[in-house]
This record gives C-alpha cells, structure tokens and sequence, in this order.
C-alpha cells in the first residue's frame, strides 16, 4: 500500500479517474519542479527540482502510477508542452544531453514505487536506503547518457558531483517526510 491507495476508491470507474488524476496530476508536479532550474556554466546538465519529485513520485503513486506519470510528463515535453527543465519542449530535448536522467526517471519511479508498495517508506533507514537507490540509477542513466556529449574524464564532474548535495538535501526531505506521513497516519507498521 502507498499513500495513494489510502483513498483509492474502491468502485473501478471512480479507481480509474482517480488513477488518472494522480498521473496527470504527478506530471504537472514534475514539470513545476523541473522549473526550478540553476545552469551550471561547466555542465549541459542543470541543478533542478525533478529529481525530489521522481523520488516522491514513486513512493507516494507506486510503481505503475509514479512511472505513468513520469512517462506522461515525457509525453508532455515531447508534444511540445514546455514542461522540461528552462521551459524546454520537443522531441529534441530526449535527444540532449539530460535525456539519460529522464529516462532514468522512470526507472527510478518504477523501483521506488515497488519498494514503497512493500513498505521501505515507512521506516528512515529503508526510506533512506529506497531513495538512495532510486538517486543513484538516475545518476547512472544520466551518466551513460551524457557520455555522448562529455569526454570520458569529465561526466562525474558535469553530470554527477555538483548535483550530489542537493541530491543529499532531497533525499533526506523524503526519508523524513514519508515515514513521518505514515506514522502521523497511524500505518507505520
């Protein structure tokens, strides 16, 4: 169980709108924090928001919603909505140097999502541990990716060491704040 299906109705038609409504819902979060945006002048990479909202996504939605919205939000970007980081659209951005976190996004969701579901959010140390995980393969997605664009000598320095301490900060946010919900909620056990 994740937050989500705390108030998943239980009647199909009204589960499927409102499975539909976190999923685009979860989109539109990703696309505001991908807003929150800091260019870094040695990388093609920004500094931005989307991955507390990957990390969250998966573990508030699952991981069939939490992945559904990450790859609406891809969706989105692509039909030309200027949901990307800078207010970026179009196919070319999956084509770019930060395509490898995006589609590391999914992943990431899929997985966190599936840790949720079996109950890592509710504790700090698995919490942690789910967020980590789910950090490190955007991390790893983002870096084969960018390999394409960066000498070999230069994707940790322009795809991953600046971003660690932000990542650092996000993933302490969600290792408090998922285990607090569900305590707060009365379901931590």
């Amino acid at each position: 169980m994740t937050y989500a299906d705390i108030l998943r109705p239980t009647l199909k038609r009204q589960a499927l709108l409102y499975d539909i409504s976190l999923v685009l819902g979860g989109s539109l979060l990703l696309a505001l924090l991908a807003q929150l945006e800091i260019l870094l002048p040695f990388s093609p990479v920004p500094i931005t928001g989307q991955t507390l909202g990957v990390l969250l996504l998966g573990a508030l939605l699952g991981r069939w919603r939490g992945s559904l919205a990450i790859l609406a939000y891809i969706t989105e970007g692509v039909a030309g909505l200027p949901v990307f980081a800078g207010a970026a659209a179009g196919p070319v951005v999956l084509f770019g140097p930060t395509a490898g976190y995006i589609f590391g996004f999914v992943i990431a969701a899929f997985l966190i999502g599936m840790l949720a579901e079996k109950g890592w959010d509710r504790k700090v140390w698995t919490a942690s541990a789910m967020m980590i995980i789910g950090t490190a393969i955007i991390y790893l997605c983002g870096m084969v990716w960018l390999a394409n664009f960066v000498p070999a000598d230069k994707i940790l320095m322009s795809g991953v060491i600046p971003f660690l301490p932000g990542a650092m900060i996000k993933i302490a946010l969600a290792t408090l704040l998922l285990p607090a919900g569900w305590k707060f909620l009365g379901r931590d056990k």
